[in-house]
């Protein structure tokens, strides 16, 4: 199976063009190695995905004939990322939750005692 299909199968991208992209932009690795979205991967075959400052790395068990739900899909692959990766990706979604977009006004006292519960003051 090609790794850009496998991806979108195991429901890592949404659409399998976004995951041919992302392999096209060199985001994804087997083995520590830059692959195409031609690339053909087996049982066994690690991976490691690279996000917005984070990176996540599976390990293939199984090998689906088409795109499966969500809960078969420990199934088919584990994850193997490193404790450090799975904190610093925890730290960037609470960072980006901490931020207030633009235009919104001040917050509300209930949305300041979040933040303030969440930040520690």
């Amino acid at each position: 199976m090609r790794i850009d299909k496998y991806l979108w199968c195991v429901r890592i991208f949404k659409t399998r063009s976004l995951a041919s992209s992302e392999v096209k932009k060199e985001r994804v690795l087997i083995d520590d190695e830059i692959v195409k979205p031609s690339r053909e991967v087996k049982v066994g075959d690690e991976f490691t995905v690279k996000f917005h400052g984070f990176e996540r790395s599976f390990k293939i068990l199984d090998l689906p004939k088409s795109r499966v739900g969500a809960k078969l899909v420990p199934n088919l692959m584990e994850e193997i990322t490193p404790t450090e990766e799975v904190e610093k990706q925890e730290f960037l979604r609470m960072a980006k939750s901490l931020q207030r977009d633009r235009g919104t006004g001040r917050p509300t006292k209930r949305e300041r005692r979040d933040l303030d519960r969440l930040t520690g003051d």
